[in-house]
């Protein structure tokens, strides 16, 4: 048993009718700006690392006095 057009045409015009053309294309969108970061992410591995090393380290004294 194969799904048909018809089946899949259903299915669009409920799940348009429940959420709204608004709400598919804001989660399209998120979905789109989330692969666009995971392709950078990954075409870009050094990024990270140089950002762990821009952060500055707390001393001693730094956590002591937030101890305190």
């Amino acid at each position: 048993m194969s799904i048909g057009f018809w089946q899949i045409a259903i299915v669009v015009v409920l799940v348009v009718l429940l959420f709204g053309r608004g709400k598919i294309s804001d989660l399209m969108g998120d979905i789109a700006k989330g692969i666009k970061s995971f392709k950078k992410g990954i075409q870009d591995p050094t990024n990270e690392q140089t950002n762990l090393d821009q952060t500055p380290d707390k001393s001693a004294e730094d956590i002591n006095s937030d101890k305190k």
